[in-house]
């Protein structure tokens, strides 16, 4: 059985998932009041005793239920166009990472330095260390510095993959022939786990994504080592 954090969305790590965790609960408040509305009328309809005749002209009603759910919508349509200007932005990125989709796994190249390239496999399950997670683990994370505005280059080499992460609110597709841009950013250090989203074949479920956030010296220092080597 699902507890209910599993129910909801996962906890925010970037600023986008902030405001899209935040636009979700603005919208579901809407949501709740009109179906409370259109349940407490629904009532009234089946308990009265009292009829009206006279239902051929009613132009005050219907000015209200045709104003008022454009006004619903614009309280809607605002905040989500606001966000989504938000994920198109790019400003100045730290760092350049792409991702390109295979079946079934995901390389990852670093624009920035020089022969700094892996792929990224899942994990089998007799390699697992306590703690670690089942379908979810990957042989080479993908490292990267926290605090800073990352840009992703993804795109594909065979079939329609997406490239998903939702504790950072990131969800692209990987098109073949097409590069699709996305910004990433997380607020701390940690593991953040997400999955192609996109049925890709039969091992569409065996392709994960780990991405691992620190520190800017231990990045740099990261990846100074894996240059050398």
């Amino acid at each position: 059985m699902a507890t209910p954090a599993q129910l909801g969305l996962q906890n925010a790590a970037s600023p986008i998932m902030e405001e899209l965790i935040a636009f979700h609960d603005h919208a579901l408040m809407i949501i709740f009041l009109i179906s409370s509305l259109v349940l407490y009328i629904i009532s009234l309809m089946l308990t009265t005793k009292l009829t009206h005749t006279s239902t051929m002209n009613a132009q005050e009603i219907e000015m209200i239920w045709t104003i008022l759910p454009a006004m619903i919508l614009i309280m809607i349509a605002l905040p989500s166009l606001r966000i989504l200007y938000m994920t198109d932005e790019f400003n100045k990125p730290y760092l350049t990472l792409k991702a390109i989709g295979h079946q079934w796994y995901w390389s990852y190249e670093y624009s920035d330095y020089e022969d700094l390239a892996f792929d990224s496999y899942i994990m089998p399950t007799y390699f697992l260390e306590p703690g670690e997670f089942r379908l979810l683990e990957v042989d080479n994370r993908t490292t990267l510095p926290m605090e800073a505005d990352i840009r992703m280059l993804i795109s594909s080499q065979d079939v329609l993959h997406s490239w998903a992460v939702p504790s950072l609110g990131v969800k692209t597709d990987a098109i073949p022939g097409r590069l699709n841009q996305a910004m990433v950013a997380s607020m701390r250090p940690g593991l953040y786990y997400g999955q192609c989203s996109e049925i890709c074949g039969s091992n569409h479920s065996f392709m994960p994504i780990v991405l691992e956030f620190i520190y800017f010296q231990d990045f740099e220092v990261w990846a100074s080592y894996l240059y050398i080597v």
